[in-house]
């Protein structure tokens, strides 16, 4: 049986609180996080008051495939933290009912599917560029990474461009209320998860009234049968939640730290620009390092289970950390080198086993056509001097402010 450390809430640091009970501490607003990560790894295994959390990736890989270990509280019968007072589908369900629902949704976003998406993130990506490339200066996040990604979903989710603020501010209700306690944090999210339910539900019914059958992800919910039957406008509406606080956040955040990485490490976005066919490996390494996601949220054991031959009984929380697993020296060689030609690198960024993320294919092709359009356009760039980025964590870590400078077009 692999050791467990016992620890009190009390007696954890301050980065513990903050990734196992999202104490609103600050401690990975920083730079450089990596470093408090890997001493978490000192302790893969921690159980404490609450439940028992996982820091090392076999334990992790392990726990994400275990079919006993689910996103919904046994005694609630919901899951947590992405605004909803039902369970989400497919995030929130197991066993077939999961897998039917996946083997539906796993289509729209194939690979081959996502690729064809890069020519218009590219058109996109230059209609953005044209507002600031005479300037030969730009806060990056605000004017590229938000609106790009949160554009493109929007085309390929189907809901109006003039929803995209509201949208956006339902979005940041859910994930992001800083400072706020953990149950401050769930209240606010189920505050703006209602209003982003009442605005879903409005554009649902607008699409029933018109009877056009449209091609995008709303009209293929529309359409779907499971067991023979089609998903009722409870079911949609559930669905549409979860893409929408899905789609609207994490490509953001990759774009941010990825382009916020390379602008403040000047050798190796010298390499790549000029030798573009670094940028996906790069691109890879760098989700690797910032791990942009870097936890799987709460989850609870469904009955009596174990992981890496340590029982969890039912009804225990379990924390899975994403970005700890990716600096773990027993899964990557030198895992504080941020090499951008590293082979293998079977990074966990997209999470890991029965709940891998939906959404891993269109990000990937989003941000290789978005940041290759940028090098195209823009050159080189680097953080503005005197300027710094801001970097913080709160659900998503993320260059919340990312002042650049350039050679003007």
């Amino acid at each position: 049986m692999t050791e467990v450390t016992e620890l009190s809430w009390e007696a954890m640091s301050p980065q513990m609180r903050a990734m196992i009970g999202y104490e609103p501490n600050g401690s990975f607003d920083v730079e450089h996080p990596q470093a408090l990560f890997l001493d978490m790894l000192k302790t893969p295994i921690v159980r404490w008051e609450g439940g028992i959390a996982f820091f090392g990736m076999s334990e992790i890989v392990e726990a994400g495939r275990n079919p006993d270990i689910t996103s919904v509280n046994p005694a609630t019968g919901n899951g947590m933290g992405m605004g909803s007072r039902e369970p989400l589908i497919p995030l929130h369900l197991d066993g077939e009912v999961h897998k039917r629902y996946r083997k539906l949704i796993d289509p729209l976003l194939a690979p081959k599917r996502m690729a064809a998406l890069e020519p218009d993130v590219r058109k996109l990506a230059d209609e953005l560029i044209d507002g600031f490339i005479g300037d030969g200066h730009v806060e990056l996040h605000d004017a590229f990474c938000v609106p790009l990604p949160c554009i493109m979903f929007l085309r390929l989710f189907g809901m109006p461009m003039e929803d995209l603020d509201f949208l956006i501010a339902c979005k940041d209700g859910v994930l992001k209320n800083e400072g706020a306690t953990f149950e401050e944090h769930e209240e606010l999210a189920w505050l703006a998860g209602d209003r982003l339910r009442e605005r879903l539900a409005l554009r649902l019914a607008e699409r029933r009234r018109s009877g056009e059958v449209h091609d995008d992800l709303i009209g293929a919910f529309m359409s779907f049968e499971l067991d023979g039957e089609r998903l009722n406008d409870a079911e949609i509406v559930n669905l549409m939640h979860m893409f929408t606080i899905a789609g609207l956040d994490t490509v953001t955040s990759s774009l941010s730290v990825i382009l916020g990485w390379l602008a403040l490490h000047e050798e190796e976005r010298h390499r790549i620009l000029a030798d573009p066919s670094l940028l996906n490996p790069a691109i890879e390494e760098i989700m690797r390092w910032e791990s942009p996601v870097p936890q799987g949220g709460t989850r609870w054991a469904k009955v009596d289970t174990e992981v890496a031959g340590v029982p969890i009984k039912a009804g225990e929380l379990i924390l899975l950390c994403w970005a700890t697993a990716n600096l773990d020296p027993a899964a990557f060689d030198d895992p504080l080198t941020v090499d951008i030609g590293r082979e293998p690198n079977r990074h966990i960024a997209f999470a890991a086993g029965l709940h891998r993320c939906l959404g891993s294919h269109l990000a990937r092709a989003e941000l290789r056509a978005a940041v290759d359009q940028f090098h195209r356009r823009v050159g080189d760039y680097r953080v503005t001097d005197g300027e710094t980025v801001d970097w913080a964590l709160h659900g998503v870590r993320e260059a919340k402010r990312l002042p650049l400078t350039f050679t003007p077009a």
